[in-house]
């Protein structure tokens, strides 16, 4: 038995900005941006009536009450986000929380009260212009605590965006190293799904696919931006992934990602980028020891296949290797991370909701493996 969610409507392909005034619900809009106005224009020349939240770095609890409030002063009737991961994930927050009482820490998880929406989130529509979270598809909005120094989620299956809206041509202008984070965050979201204990046939195909596009665009899209072919299979390929993670679940790697996140300031990207090959091979020595002809060990050769054309589980570690290093990925200690913070880290990692969808449970040792790599 599985379940399948996903937008109501996602409208892809290049120029459908301009469908924007097909879906526009009536009333005033609250526009979810980024740092800078500017990259919202061409949305906002389409809006008759809207107010503006500019979302600077990853959202916070207190920054996302903060809009709401807002939101409510200015009446708004529904969202609209334009913007990279955070931005998207912000404005479904905000879109839960208007129509929601109480603040973000009586729904978020682990530290919060974890409880579910009374009503329907206000009406959203998601624009993303980067190619990697796929946060237009997904039910969950990672926001940071200060307070707890950690990022976690509010999830509710209610908090798929109403529209998601899929415009190529807002990619193109991501700079290579936000071009190679945010790609290797996609090809993380459709390898996690695949080989999650979790997985079923819809997530599988969609996973597939976007693990396919991501491993024969990425290195184009980073090395040529201007190519707009690769930017169709990237923007494609974090929508898949969007798809799938929020359908099946993800594992190790985004297990360590809201905790590193929530005590360095490490981008999201960044982190599944530089954990993703380090991951991937400890996940598969624990299975070859532990479940060698289990159904995810067979996954991974079905990864490898997918991606080198080979079964070889070696040679999918060392492609995945060479493309981090090709991308220059940094690695955590230039967050700031040290071994001395591994504990902590491990120990918030093996409670994360990401981790419980991981093919194997990982030791301690192993998911110190894993880290000690990256560092």
């Amino acid at each position: 038995m599985f379940e399948f969610a996903t937008a109501n409507r996602i409208i892809f392909g290049r120029g459908v900005l301009s469908r924007l005034r097909d879906v526009l619900p009536d009333g005033k809009a609250l526009v979810v941006t980024g740092r800078s106005t500017d990259r919202a224009r061409p949305l906002l020349n389409l809006l008759d009536e809207y107010s503006v939240v500019n979302v600077r770095g990853e959202p916070t609890t207190a920054s996302v009450q903060a809009a709401v409030e807002q939101a409510k002063a200015d009446g708004c009737h529904f969202v609209v986000g334009i913007g990279g991961g955070s931005v998207i994930d912000a404005g479904k927050a905000i879109a839960a929380l208007l129509t929601n009482d109480g603040d973000p820490l009586d729904y978020l998880e682990v530290i919060g009260r974890g409880q579910k929406l009374q009503h329907q989130p206000a009406f959203y529509i998601a624009i993303p212009t980067t190619a990697g979270t796929g946060a237009e598809v997904t039910k969950n909005a990672v926001l940071k605590s200060a307070e707890h120094n950690v990022k976690v989620s509010l999830r509710d299956a209610a908090m798929i965006p109403d529209v998601a809206l899929v415009n190529v041509e807002l990619t193109v202008s991501m700079p290579p190293e936000i071009t190679a984070m945010t790609g290797m965050d996609a090809l993380t979201q459709n390898i996690e799904p695949y080989v999650s204990n979790k997985a079923n046939p819809l997530t599988d195909a969609l996973a597939r696919e976007g693990i396919i596009r991501a491993a024969r665009s990425l290195r184009r899209a980073y090395e040529q931006g201007a190519d707009m072919d690769a930017r169709e299979d990237m923007a494609l390929a974090s929508l898949l992934g969007g798809l799938a993670l929020a359908n099946a679940k993800l594992g190790a790697v985004h297990g360590f990602a809201g905790p590193l996140g929530g005590l360095y300031d490490a981008p999201h990207g960044a982190i599944c980028a530089i954990l993703l090959p380090r991951a991937t091979d400890v996940n598969i020595t624990a299975l070859t020891d532990r479940d060698p002809s289990g159904d995810a060990l067979r996954r991974y050769h079905d990864v490898a296949e997918f991606i080198t054309g080979q079964r070889d589980l070696t040679g999918l570690v060392e492609w995945l290797l060479a493309l981090s290093q090709d991308l220059q990925i940094p690695p955590l200690s230039t967050y700031g991370v040290s071994g001395d913070d591994f504990p902590a880290i491990i120990e918030q990692s093996a409670r994360s909701s990401s981790m419980q969808g991981n093919p194997v449970t990982l030791t301690d040792a192993e998911m110190q493996a894993i880290l000690e790599r990256a560092l």
